[in-house]
């Protein structure tokens, strides 16, 4: 029996894949669940508009996010943090810090996005990578300083 996935199934397919099923499968199973549908000329057609559609709106997103990742490339954040008398920082600098001195600067990215290999912990320079859409990756620096009273 042939079926058109409407949700990942792993051992299967992704959605909108054309796949072959035992018939007992797919009739108890994948159709009432709301898995899949019946392969039919009509379903075929919608789920060919829906990936067309799909793409391009994926495209879209990933000019975009080439776009913001050509912007964030050259950006420097200077995170001012208290220091002890070893230029150890009184705890760390964390991801949200990050963010928000990245919204200080235009930039609206959640902090998941933030790719901290290892917490900041000391004074210096470092490289966080940012994850935008679709494997778009790109690199901001970081200087951490003492803070002055």
């Amino acid at each position: 029996m042939k079926l058109i996935l409407t949700e990942d199934l792993p051992g299967l397919g992704k959605v909108g894949n054309l796949v072959e099923v035992a018939r007992g499968y797919g009739r108890n199973y994948l159709i009432p669940q709301g898995k899949a549908l019946e392969a039919t000329p009509g379903n075929i057609a919608r789920f060919e508009q829906q990936r067309a559609r799909r793409q391009k709106t994926q495209e879209r997103e990933k000019e975009t996010a080439l776009a913001l990742a050509a912007r964030l490339e050259g950006v420097t954040l200077i995170i001012p943090q208290r220091v002890g008398e070893t230029e150890r920082l009184y705890g760390s600098v964390t991801s949200a810090q990050l963010a928000e001195a990245l919204a200080g600067q235009g930039f609206d990215l959640d902090r998941k996005m933030l790719e901290l290999p290892e917490p900041i912990k000391t004074l210096g320079t470092y490289e966080v990578t940012v994850r935008l859409h679709g494997g778009v990756r790109a690199a901001v620096k970081v200087e951490v300083v003492p803070e002055t009273s």
